[in-house]
């Protein structure tokens, strides 16, 4: 007999839970148990916080002359990486990370000129030289940070791999995005909600998801406040400053990848960013600078 199991872990940093009908609790631990190794696989391969992580080697080859060996799955998402990059006009950029390093949330002074124009010639796509073997960042204090990234495909490998597993009726969250893995064995979608940016406990929509994605990007993630000023962790990196224009951004796609990386292009476009997702055929739901919801999820 079918019945619902749920299982809450951490991965990336981030709360997770994942929550799916099976047949007996031996299936549902195995199911489980084989996710949140997956999970760690990812974590332990694109982390730049681990020392031992392909990531963090392929960083401290930067500007060495050694190119870093990468596999399929590696150049697959390098793939991915270039496609946010033209589609975002240059603004989606894996190489931006090294702006952590200025904007900081031990800081209380915003960075100096001449500091973004140290490190402002670091970033760039473009620069990056790949293959479907191998990766090499030219210049010495050169990044690459899957940061923006990697959670949502995450979200979208274990999806697959509990469809794999036999699982048809199931969600996973990571960290506040979410994809289904099947809807519920009455055919019904799983109940999702969407924060208030400002008021977490606050309600602005509230639905049913069948299939697919939802992912959100916003400047209440992580912020720092300066002299009063509030200042998103989502920086623009062809000026270097935090972006300001949109407080938050949700995005429904059959992909949690798709959606994330749609979400945080708009939050990267700003003011433009509205106008952006408007041409696209994407249900989403935008707050504006001032807290208007603009709700095009139907």
């Amino acid at each position: 007999m079918w019945r619902v199991f749920n299982f809450v872990f951490k991965a990336m940093g981030s709360p997770c839970q994942l929550q799916f009908y099976a047949q007996s609790p031996q299936q549902a631990e195995q199911v489980n148990s084989l996710v949140v190794k997956r999970i760690a696989a990812l974590e332990q391969q694109y982390s730049r916080y681990r020392e031992d992580s392909l990531i963090s080697r392929i960083n401290r080859n930067a500007g060495s002359g050694v190119k870093t060996a990468i596999d399929p799955e590696t150049y697959a998402l390098l793939q991915y990486s270039e496609q946010c990059y033209q589609e975002s006009e240059q603004l989606f950029d894996v190489t931006s990370g090294v702006l952590r390093r200025l904007w900081h949330f031990e800081h209380t002074q915003v960075p100096s000129t001449a500091q973004l124009q140290a490190i402002l010639p670091l970033i760039g796509w473009e620069k990056v030289q790949w293959t479907d073997t191998h990766i090499y960042l030219p210049y010495p204090g050169m990044e690459l940070d899957f940061g923006g990234i990697v959670k949502e495909y995450a979200a979208d490998v274990a999806a697959g791999l509990c469809q794999q597993l036999g699982i048809n009726a199931g969600i996973i969250e990571l960290g506040g995005d979410v994809r289904i893995i099947g809807p519920l064995p009455n055919g019904r979608g799983w109940p999702v909600a969407i924060s208030d940016p400002r008021q977490p406990r606050k309600t602005v929509a509230q639905f049913e998801l069948k299939s697919g994605a939802l992912a959100s990007s916003g400047d209440y993630e992580r912020f720092q406040l300066i002299e009063g000023v509030r200042y998103s962790h989502i920086l623009n990196p062809k000026t270097g400053w935090p972006v300001a224009g949109l407080r938050a951004v949700s995005i429904v796609a059959d992909q949690c990848v798709v959606a994330g990386s749609l979400a945080t292009i708009a939050m990267l476009k700003a003011n433009a960013g509205l106008s952006w997702l408007q041409k696209l055929n994407v249900a989403f739901l935008c707050c504006k600078s001032k807290g208007q919801i603009v709700n095009k999820l139907t």
